[in-house]
């Protein structure tokens, strides 16, 4: 019945939908004017107060994913709720069969010690408790701020110590090749990537394509 404005997949829908604000500013008015019969909310993208306002009226279901075992279970769940159960668990199970395979090719030791950012000015990384955190390990990644929770602020010195690999996402902030000379100027010795932040972060059915860009990224660091 309706997106928000970042529900950017499929095209035909993103085109043709009605769109009921961002994650964080929801219109609950457009709400209204559609009547769902179920709302998707999440955790961590969507504002308490809003979802708890729109759940006086509908049916919400709330999500909380942290890894791919909670993306897999969610897809489950959403199927339940829509009367999907077998295709559902078909997209689950896919899912589940790719990271799979990508598992067996990730060495035991020795994984690239990277910094995965999401925003600058100031900079902002990923850290403990995040689904992103989780998909670097699948990249034979080792997150040097797994002791930090969450999206810690950091400083291009701490990117200094102990970081092999500076991966630069492509949202939320949009980073471009700019930023990356620029760092690099800053920082000269580290590698730095562009990459491409659907792969890392979207926990739905874009996780089809993700295991095969972890895969040839995986070539690429590689190399």
């Amino acid at each position: 019945m309706g997106i928000t404005k970042f529900c950017v997949h499929p095209t035909t829908w993103y085109n043709n939908k009605p769109r009921v604000g961002g994650t964080k500013k929801i219109k609950i008015a457009s709400i209204h004017l559609l009547k769902p019969d179920l709302i998707i909310a999440n955790k961590e993208e969507n504002v308490k107060e809003q979802v708890e306002e729109l759940a006086k009226n509908y049916d919400v279901f709330v999500t909380d994913v942290n890894n791919l075992t909670d993306a897999i279970n969610m897809i489950n769940d959403v199927g339940a709720l829509v009367g999907k159960t077998k295709e559902a668990g078909q997209l689950a199970n896919k899912i589940d069969e790719e990271f799979k395979k990508l598992q067996v090719s990730i060495p035991a030791e020795g994984k690239i010690k990277a910094a995965y950012l999401i925003w600058k000015d100031p900079f902002m990384a990923v850290g403990s408790h995040t689904f992103i955190n989780d998909m670097m390990q699948y990249c034979g990644l080792e997150n040097i701020f797994t002791s930090r929770d969450r999206y810690p602020k950091i400083t291009l010195e701490e990117l200094q110590i102990n970081c092999e690999l500076i991966l630069l996402s492509s949202e939320p902030y949009p980073f471009k090749e700019k930023h990356s000379k620029e760092m690099f100027s800053e920082i000269p010795g580290i590698k730095i990537m562009l990459v491409d932040g659907e792969m890392f972060s979207w926990y739905g059915s874009r996780l089809l394509k993700s295991a095969n860009y972890f895969r040839e990224l995986q070539l690429k660091l590689a190399r």
